[in-house]
Formats: structure tokens, C-alpha cells, sequence
């Protein structure tokens, strides 16, 4: 039986560690701000948002939720990007999505500034991930190196497999984890025998979007076996990964809930503090 990667108690950690941080921005005169800009009703997308106000009212960051009906203009809503790039009390920006349909979602994605892009899907940003520059990254690729690095895992000289190339995070994973000199193979929907590849992996990150792909049979022994996915199911949710028959042959296993998402709001927070110094605050 596999020992759990515990997304939730990382994730106390790190709430408490970037509160801290907020302490000693406080004391130089700096109140970290998340500005939030929600468009229409969705549901989910409503309670994401408050589930954001939520936690920085926890760890002492000032947040502002920006609603607009469905119907606004994209022209506003650009308009009101442009005056949250432009105020110096603001350090992080996010736009909650989906976005209402006839807004383009790439042209409001790029439309903040990319040291405020906490979301980190600015091109910029993008670039820097490619690049090896300093930027600010998406939480959820962040996230499964966070969890690896804070159970105590040497990611360095590992054979990690990714299964998933998306935009949000198998692409910029394979970049990011590469910076911890691992080696990377990335599999995607046509992958044949996706199985003869998983089974070589001694870090397994499945992050496709299937509901339990990843069988006990497509895991070696001992492997370390992250789940990124999040699916509906009747009666709740489930990862990518078939959790009941892996965690048989798995030494590491993440669950769905409370692994890999458990993380990402804190995540997004300290890219608000990295955003800061990047904007150019004193470190």
C-alpha cells in the first residue's frame, strides 16, 4: 500500500510561510493586493473567486472581486484591465473563466500585464517558462513540483513520464521540471500503447483530462504517481489516475481531492509576492 502525498498539509505550510512574507511586506509599507475579475454568473467560477477572497482574508493579503454582467462590452472589460495594470496597489490580477462566449478569452488573457499575470498564461510568461527566466508560472504545474519537492522527493536524474500536453499544464510542466535535471517524456491521446511508456516512469504526473486512464498495470513498482486531472463522475469527482488499484504498486500517490489542487490557490497568492518584486519591490 502507497504512502499519500498530502496536498493539504503542504499547503498549510505554504499558506503559513507566504504569511509571513505578507508580514514583512506589511512592515515596508507594501499591502499585497489580488484584484479578481469575474464576467457573468458561472457557478463554479462564482465560488472559485470566493474561495480566493476566503483565503487572503486567512493569511492577511487585500483582495478586490470585480463583477460585470455576462453582456459587458469586451472593450470594458479591457478598459478595466488596463486600470488594474495601471494602479500600484494592485500586484496580481486574475481573470476567472470561462469567459461569456463573443469574449475573446486570448485577448483579455494578454491584456494584463504580464508581472501581474499570477495566472502565468501571458506569452511573456510563457516565454520565460521556455526560456529559464524568472516569470510568473501557472499554479497547477507548480503545484505537482511543490508537492514532490515538500514530501521529499529527488526529482534530479529521475525518468519523469507526463501524460498530457496541454496549455495550462503538461506543456509547461515539461519545462519547468526539466529545471530539476530531470528526464522528461511527454505522451498525449495519440501516444500508442500509452501503458509501455507510463510503466518506465519513476515519476508518473498524469495531467489529460480521462477519468482513471492510468491503470494498475501502466505503473511500475514503486514509481511516484502524481494525479493532476479533476473529472465529474456520479457522485463527485476523481482523478486521471484509477487511485484503489494504483496505490497497490505505488511508493508515492497523490489523491483527487486533497493532492495536486489542494495547493494551487496558495500557489497563485505567492505568485501575487513574486509579482510584487518583479513590479519592482524590494525583496
Amino acid at each position: 500500500m502507497s504512502r499519500l502525498l498530502d496536498g493539504k498539509a503542504v499547503s498549510k505550510i505554504l499558506k503559513e510561510e507566504i504569511r509571513e512574507e505578507i508580514v514583512q511586506w506589511k512592515e515596508k509599507g507594501v499591502q499585497p493586493k489580488l484584484a479578481v475579475i469575474l464576467v457573468g454568473d458561472d457557478p463554479a467560477s462564482v465560488v472559485y473567486a470566493r474561495s480566493k477572497q476566503k483565503v487572503c482574508e486567512g493569511i492577511g493579503m487585500a483582495f478586490e472581486l470585480f463583477t460585470m454582467p455576462s453582456a459587458t462590452p469586451e472593450a470594458e472589460i479591457l478598459a478595466t484591465i488596463e486600470k488594474l495594470n495601471n494602479d500600484q496597489n494592485v500586484h496580481g490580477i486574475m481573470i476567472e473563466l470561462p469567459l461569456p462566449k463573443g469574449i475573446r478569452k486570448e485577448t483579455v488573457m494578454a491584456a494584463v500585464r504580464p508581472d501581474k499575470d499570477v495566472d502565468g498564461v501571458h506569452p511573456i510568461n510563457r516565454g520565460y517558462i521556455l526560456s529559464g527566466e524568472e516569470g510568473l508560472f501557472p499554479a497547477t504545474p507548480q503545484s505537482c513540483i511543490e508537492l514532490l519537492l515538500r514530501s521529499g522527493v529527488e526529482i534530479a536524474g529521475k525518468h519523469v513520464v507526463i501524460v498530457g500536453r496541454g496549455e495550462t499544464v503538461g506543456k509547461p510542466l515539461v519545462f519547468l521540471i526539466l529545471k530539476h535535471n530531470a528526464t522528461v517524456t511527454i505522451c498525449h491521446s495519440k501516444t500508442p500503447d500509452l501503458g509501455a511508456f507510463t510503466r518506465q516512469a519513476d515519476i508518473l504526473i498524469a495531467a489529460v483530462g480521462r477519468a482513471k486512464l492510468i491503470k494498475k498495470e501502466m505503473v511500475k513498482a514503486g514509481a511516484i504517481v502524481v494525479d493532476a486531472g479533476i473529472n465529474e463522475i456520479p457522485g463527485g469527482i476523481c482523478g486521471d489516475v484509477d487511485f484503489e488499484a494504483v496505490q497497490d504498486v505505488a511508493e508515492l500517490i497523490s489523491p483527487v481531492p486533497g493532492g495536486v489542487g489542494s495547493l494551487t490557490t496558495a500557489l497563485i497568492m505567492r505568485n501575487v509576492l513574486k509579482g510584487i518584486v518583479l513590479q519592482g519591490g524590494v525583496r
